[in-house]
């Protein structure tokens, strides 16, 4: 986290179905144009996703995936920012590595044990995501009967005992909780989450990761639609800085980054 802050994740979704601008960005220019967008709007990283894990996304291949990574990765790597490949799926994972990728983005924290050695020797960043779902795409499985912390807490332990053991540096790792359908659908399940972030950073003191932007939990608690939960997501980013995460993933970039400033320059 910088001193203003923290780093924003702008979110660019090279897919056909995602929840909330599928199909906008599929085409090669229109994904250029975004990434240019969101840079210039203050992205630090790129988050470019190759498929939708929202509970009625359509099943896209590896090769699918990395055939739209690879139709505009040239030129991203020329906007000035760093790139995130956000895929769970070991095959496009080995693509974003041989690509120079800075970082990847799982949302099921690397359990693919055949990867381990190359994700050591390797230089992006990770990041470590928890969900309910053990693989595949979000669901709307319910939360496990208990407190949602301790399974989240315990979901920690575990990988981080597992990317210790494959040697993988812990420095590297950035931590996720997970939001919305990846933590099941009821509302006050990612809201209690959501209110006790800094806990995350206490147990593991590693850098957190939050993504809230236009979720669902939140559209529900405003009673808005996709188009108009941007107010929403803001304050819900905002809470998630008071709790000192790190980075934060977003779809509308310019007025987290301009909140960003106005924090800073009232600390200064």
């Amino acid at each position: 986290m910088r001193a203003s802050g923290p780093d924003i994740f702008g979110i660019l979704n090279i897919t056909a179905d995602s929840f909330s601008d599928g199909g906008k960005f599929l085409a090669p220019e229109n994904a250029l144009a975004q990434a240019q967008k969101l840079v210039g709007e203050g992205a630090q990283v790129l988050d470019i996703g190759p498929a939708s894990s929202h509970p009625d996304a359509s099943d896209v291949s590896p090769a699918d995936e990395m055939a739209r990574l690879d139709s505009v990765w040239s030129q991203l790597q020329r906007v000035g920012a760093e790139l995130s490949v956000d895929s769970f799926r070991s095959e496009t994972q080995r693509w974003a590595m041989a690509h120079h990728a800075d970082w990847l983005n799982d949302i099921h924290g690397f359990q693919d044990v055949r990867l381990h050695d190359e994700l050591a020797d390797a230089k992006c960043r990770l990041v470590v995501m928890h969900a309910i779902q053990s693989k595949g795409i979000a669901t709307r499985d319910a939360a496990p009967e208990g407190d949602i912390w301790d399974h989240i807490l315990r979901f920690f332990e575990t990988r981080l005992r597992v990317l210790d053991a494959a040697s993988i540096a812990r420095e590297r790792l950035v931590l996720d909780p997970g939001m919305g359908f990846f933590l099941g659908p009821d509302a006050q399940t990612s809201l209690r989450v959501l209110g006790g972030l800094a806990r995350l950073k206490r147990e593991f003191d590693l850098p957190v990761l939050i993504c809230v932007s236009r979720k669902s939990f939140l559209r529900a608690v405003a009673d808005c639609s996709v188009e108009a939960s941007g107010p929403i997501s803001l304050a819900a980013e905002l809470l998630a800085c008071e709790q000192g995460v790190d980075y934060i993933r977003t779809h509308d970039v310019l007025p987290l980054a301009q909140a960003l400033k106005l924090r800073a320059a009232i600390e200064k």
